[in-house]
């Protein structure tokens, strides 16, 4: 199609230039030059043959070829045809080329064709683009080349997908083997292994007639490649694809196809952009709009196509603000294991991992149409294996993930006859090329606008139709915000906060080299310790004192992570609202973190919630279990969920049973909270004020351990959060050691949890020690006898010995004065902040149990038991600093690399979220167990 339509362009040039007996020599003899191609090993293409050559010397144009011995098509060649072989270009006003020109070599005033790679502002080309226009040169590049539709009409592009489709073909016979199949695949051999494209074809009909004979492996089940586009790429890949035995279907029977094909012939799907892209709006496919305005578009190719594609060979161009066809976190959910019971299976015969196998991206568009194909393969190393879990990409064969090939310069590995079909293209321009003279004004330059349109620098400046690049790097130095740095590609993340867990996560997030750490918060000592452990940078940071400050410091980095009090949660998120800043928390959302979805959806920002232990490692291990079994035609009919921080045994015999590794408030606060759950299809009201601590219930799932629980907040919200309707129980509650809730009941009935302001406790106030604070309770003397203020005390908390025991035990009957903060609940937390804090020696637990009934479509039942024991490490990190820090340092990196990409408020339910993360908690040694009881 390409070389159709060029033909018919160049037939009507090539009349006005030669038919009046070769005009354009009337200025004088014109000169040009084909550079050496320097950029890699394996370049060996050129612009032009020589029979193109040989076309222009006997038009009176001089051709000078730079020696090179390296080229498809030897110097002898181009001598014989009349070309001088020279090193000196100095006398060309035109050179030509096929890749671009080390800037050192690029000289002044001269014009250059060649693809030069900088019409989308890609920053890796801005120091070539700057130096052109530095040196007044006149450059036309071949990309913009286009006739009067916009297509192009100078082009590798059918060769690319020649050479693309040979390369995948081989790759995925090596894939395959690593996975314990071999297949006739096995016999085809990359591109540039063959002398021209008819033996690779060859290679390739003899892999068919095997697969005809119906030798592939019936554990691989049929194989479908999906080719995108219809242009020349596409053509190309097709054109070889069709060597085999094969089946063109239609999109809409993909799914049935990839159920019920068969393994003696391959199928081929071509996705249209009408297949795949739709308008946001609701709207439909609009050709010219989507060419003005892609960004009102969006893809389902992820959704709809993809899932059952066995190969997919991408070959359309990506504009930076198209949509992509597959996302990272789409590849999180393409990637996952899939059961397909139709493949028979046997341990030597294993179903693949999942339906994808590889990806040719021969449009090599780092970060574009693949967004997870970060960086180009080469033709030394053409493949690697991406592994969306980790969103990483190693050299291997073996392991998880999908094969990915994508060269950059595909049609190299075919040079003589890529240089045939790409010179024929280009040949009819050239003429027009020679008319340029950098040294004139842009608009002097008569050439036809093929050329003119295609000429992207003149004069020292962008050309008229391409000032656009400017615009496209401003925007990205906007869009980054970044104070300079001496790594540009560094992400910056802000922690507020230097408490109990921030330590892990930084220390996490301070391993990658790209990832630029600071911490702020208002204590010195605190963000000592952090400078002592890591490279992290710090700030002296009071946040409700100097807002201003705080605004300046999230402006400057592109995500943040509040460890703060979860009450200052909802005025991070405004600010980085207001500057389009990503945000981290491990709270619970509240009503006013709700309340800013739609402002950060409208923003483009992940606000990501509950990443933390209890909010957080429970969601993500109950959604795992859940999507398994639904998945599985199961239902969820109960679930009963247990959570805490603990000391550890050892370490328990304390006067509440219990001791803190953050402040105490809201541990104390909790007691006095009301609560609701599920039971047996019947909602439970516990009323706050003391109801939850007399709803307590010993907890026997782990007997080694002397525990009890009781309700947590609303659990009836998460039967439609989970996705559970389908549960008659639904119970999500805390840990304590027994004991906890009758010693707390005791506190609570002394006034001691009371959130009121009180003068005496005022603290500019009087002094008064604890004995006079308990006097003063009964309207007594400080200096009360201490039997009779005790009996006072026993009586009050119902005659209770263990509860007299505690009160005793944490010394508030003594004279020690108060350090009074205005309420009870404040002042008594405080005290215990330093009270029943943990010694370096000593280390905390976190227990987590989930009871999950489970029906299946037969009517049998399962329980599944879900636990998870995890020890804070003697003098370093708490279990609470762990298990809190690590999930938040993790999913804050995800965000960073672009693995999280949903906007607004979010919380970690969906599997392209949980799964990673509790991949990377594994490995960071937080695992969970899980038992399964079966009932038939």
């Amino acid at each position: 199609m390409l070389r159709a339509k060029s033909n018919a362009l160049c037939r009507n040039l090539i009349a006005q230039q030669y038919g009046a007996g070769q005009r354009f020599m009337s200025d004088g003899k014109r000169v040009m030059a084909i550079r050496r191609e320097t950029i890699n090993v394996w370049e060996r293409r050129a612009p032009l043959n020589p029979r193109h050559v040989r076309k222009l010397v006997k038009s009176g144009v001089k051709v000078i070829v730079q020696p090179s011995n390296r080229r498809a098509y030897n110097m002898q060649e181009y001598a014989a045809v009349g070309a001088h072989i020279q090193e000196d270009m100095s006398e060309a006003s035109l050179i030509i080329g096929v890749k671009s020109v080390p800037i050192d070599l690029l000289m002044p005033d001269k014009t250059y064709a060649f693809f030069s790679h900088t019409i989308k502002a890609q920053k890796e080309n801005m120091p070539l683009l700057d130096a052109i226009l530095e040196k007044n040169i006149r450059l036309i590049d071949y990309e913009k080349m286009v006739d009067e539709d916009g297509q192009r009409v100078v082009a590798f592009g059918k060769y690319a997908g020649v050479a693309g489709m040979i390369d995948i073909l081989h790759g995925i016979g090596l894939r395959l083997l690593a996975l314990g199949h071999h297949t006739p695949f096995m016999y085809i051999g990359p591109s540039h292994n063959y002398r021209n494209t008819e033996q690779a074809r060859q290679a390739v009909r003899d892999a068919g007639y095997e697969i005809s004979l119906e030798r592939m492996p019936k554990s691989l089940g049929p194989l479908v490649f999906v080719f995108t586009g219809s242009g020349n790429v596409s053509q190309g890949a097709q054109e070889v694809f069709q060597e085999f035995p094969h089946e063109y279907i239609e999109p809409e029977h993909l799914p049935k196809v990839a159920k019920q094909g068969v393994t003696n012939k391959l199928y081929a799907c071509v996705a249209r952009r009408d297949d795949h892209y739709v308008r946001k709006d609701g709207g439909r496919f609009c050709a010219e709009e989507f060419e003005r305005r892609p960004d009102l578009y969006a893809s389902t190719f992820a959704h709809k196509i993809a899932p059952y594609a066995s190969v997919i060979i991408n070959g359309i161009y990506w504009a930076p603000n198209s949509p992509r066809l597959i996302s990272i976190p789409d590849a999180k959910v393409l990637l996952q294991k899939q059961q397909e019971p139709w493949i028979p299976e046997s341990p030597g015969c294993p179903r693949l991992p999942h339906r994808l196998l590889a990806i040719c991206d021969i449009s090599a568009d780092p970060g574009g149409s693949i967004e997870f194909m970060k960086e180009c393969t080469t033709i030394d190393k053409p493949f690697c294996l991406y592994d969306a879990a980790q969103n990483m990409e190693r050299e291997s064969f073996a392991g998880s993930g999908v094969l990915i090939c994508s060269i950059d310069n595909m049609p190299a590995q075919i040079p003589k006859e890529a240089t045939n079909f790409f010179g024929d293209l280009l040949f009819p321009f050239v003429t027009e090329m020679l008319k340029s003279d950098a040294k004139r004004s842009f608009e002097q330059y008569d050439a036809i606008p093929v050329v003119k349109n295609a000429t992207i620098a003149s004069n020292g400046k962008l050309t008229p139709n391409h000032e656009y690049i400017d615009d496209l790097r401003k925007e990205a130095i906007r869009s980054s915000h970044k104070a300079p740095s001496s790594n540009p590609e560094q992400k910056r993340v802000l922690i507020l906060g230097s408490g109990y867990v921030s330590l892990p996560v930084v220390e996490y997030l301070d391993k990658f080299d790209n990832t630029q750490v600071t911490v702020a918060a208002q204590l010195k000592d605190q963000l000592d310790v952090i400078t002592q452990s890591c490279n992290a940078q710090t700030q002296l940071l009071d946040v409700e004192r100097h807002p201003e400050e705080m605004e300046k410091a999230v402006k400057e980095n592109d995500i943040i992570v509040s460890l703060l009090p979860y009450v200052l949660h909802p005025k991070v998120a405004q600010m980085c609202i207001k500057h389009r800043r990503h945000m981290v928390t491990a709270s619970y959302v509240s009503p006013q973190m709700r309340e800013l979805h739609k402002q950060a959806e409208e923003a483009g920002i992940t606000i990501l919630n509950e990443v933390g232990v209890d909010p957080g490692i429970d969601h993500m291990l109950a959604m795992e279990c859940f999507d398994e079994v639904t998945e599985n035609g199961g239902k969820i009919t109960s679930f009963v969920s247990w959570c805490g921080g603990l000391p550890a045994p050892e370490h328990s015999n304390t006067p509440i049973r219990y001791k803190f590794s953050w402040f105490p408030r809201g541990v104390l606060m909790n007691c006095m909270n009301g609560a609701r759950y599920l039971q047996d299809n019947h909602i439970v009201e516990i009323q706050p004020n003391g109801g939850l601590l007399d709803a307590s219930r010993d907890l026997t799932f782990l007997p080694g351990f002397n525990l009890e629980g009781f309700p947590n907040r609303d659990s009836t919200m998460y039967t439609k959060e989970y996705g559970i309707e389908s549960a008659t129980t639904c119970l999500r509650g805390t840990i304590r050691y027994k004991g906890f809730s009758d010693i707390m009941k005791g506190i609570m009935s002394l006034g001691l949890l009371s959130p009121d302001e009180q003068p005496i406790l005022h603290p500019n106030g009087p002094d008064i020690t604890w004995k006079g604070y308990l006097c003063n309770l009964f309207d007594k003397s400080p200096d009360l006898f201490d039997d009779t203020l005790k009996d006072l005390i026993y009586n009050k908390v119902g005659r209770s010995d263990d509860r007299m025991q505690a009160i005793t035990d944490l010394g508030l009957l003594r004279d020690d004065l108060i350090d009074k903060k205005g309420s009870p609940l404040d002042t008594l937390s405080n005290f215990l902040a330093k009270k029943l804090a943990y010694d370096p020696s000593e280390r905390d637990l976190i227990l987590m149990y989930h009871d999950i009934g489970v029906q299946w479509p037969d009517r049998s039942r399962e329980e599944r038991k879900v636990s998870l024991v995890c020890y804070g490490d003697e003098g370093r990190h708490s279990a609470m600093a762990k298990t809190v820090g690590l999930p938040t340092a993790i999913a804050t990196k995800m965000i960073l690399d672009g693995e999280i990409q949903r906007k607004g408020i979010v919380v970690p339910l969906t599997k392209d979220i949980y799964r990673p993360i509790l991949m990377r908690l594994r490995q960071e040694g937080i695992k969970s167990d899980e038992k399964i009881n079966v009932f038939a």
